[in-house]
């Protein structure tokens, strides 16, 4: 009887390491510009500040520039909460980049569909982000910022996070994201479709380097000047209850809905920025 007991002790420990969750894919619920497959944990507030620079370069730069550290490209306040361990909402205020996306406010929804574990290959979660500008209305009613009607003041995004960890070292993640607008120029389209990447490489517990590229696809007839594809170098620090982020990226804007469609600044050209966000993480 106790041998019986001992057997069956050791399977039920064997079927539950099986099943142990893999944590903290990446560290954050934002890998650089965009989210990560991370969502707060039940009860968790945390609050967001995000900067980012002018260009630290252009060909006709002078020291006098400060590397971009006198101009602001953009600044969002934002707070998010954890309802459960895997559903999460926030909402931030943004200043903007460029009209007609000046005074912007956004909201967003995640959800956690998988977690990865020994039975599970992969983690991945599904986002929603709404943004709507409040900026005053051009009077020149041929203006992409003039807001002819109610609904051109908004812009929206889907996006499908998978991500795996392979190590305590090395995670990677491939969003695949849907961005849809209400107003766009003529030469633009309504509905974008970009396919993102990112890895993140641990170089302790605290630290880690984090890599994130959106590649645009689009119909070739459109979109075929003045804009590029975001990319995005990063270091992350990670304390008891502060998650920080100091990156280098060619986006100037924040939100999936303005640094996918909107970016137009080129690295090999010196036009990129830093930028840097800090989270503080509250259990109430």
């Amino acid at each position: 009887m106790n041998k019986l007991l001992l057997r069956f002790s050791l399977l039920a420990f064997t079927l539950s390491s099986n099943a142990q969750e893999v944590s903290q894919t990446f560290t954050s619920t934002r890998i650089i510009n965009g989210h990560s497959v991370e969502t707060l944990k039940k009860n968790h507030l945390e609050y967001r500040i995000e900067h980012r620079f002018g260009d630290m370069f252009q060909p006709d730069w002078k020291i006098t520039d400060g590397l971009g550290f006198d101009q602001a490209s953009d600044i969002r306040f934002a707070l998010e909460y954890g309802v459960s361990d895997k559903f999460m909402f926030g909402f931030g205020r943004s200043k903007g980049t460029s009209a007609p996306f000046k005074s912007l406010l956004d909201g967003f929804l995640k959800y956690r569909l998988l977690t990865q574990s020994d039975k599970m290959p992969i983690s991945a979660s599904l986002t929603g982000v709404s943004t709507y500008t409040y900026a005053k209305s051009n009077p020149d009613i041929y203006a992409l910022n003039h807001y002819g009607r109610a609904q051109h003041r908004y812009a929206y995004s889907t996006q499908l996070n998978l991500a795996r960890k392979f190590s305590e070292r090395i995670s990677i993640a491939v969003m695949p994201t849907l961005i849809y607008r209400n107003l766009v120029e003529t030469d633009d389209v309504n509905a974008l479709f970009a396919l993102g990447f990112a890895g993140t490489f641990k170089l302790s517990k605290s630290f880690g380097l984090t890599v994130e590229y959106y590649q645009n696809i689009n119909q070739t007839e459109f979109r075929k000047e003045n804009y590029t594809n975001s990319l995005a170098l990063g270091l992350e620090w990670n304390t008891n209850g502060h998650t920080f982020h100091f990156n280098f990226t060619n986006s100037e804007g924040f939100n999936d809905t303005q640094f996918i469609p909107y970016t137009k600044s080129d690295w090999s050209k010196g036009q990129f920025r830093i930028g840097f966000s800090i989270a503080r993480a509250f259990k109430i």
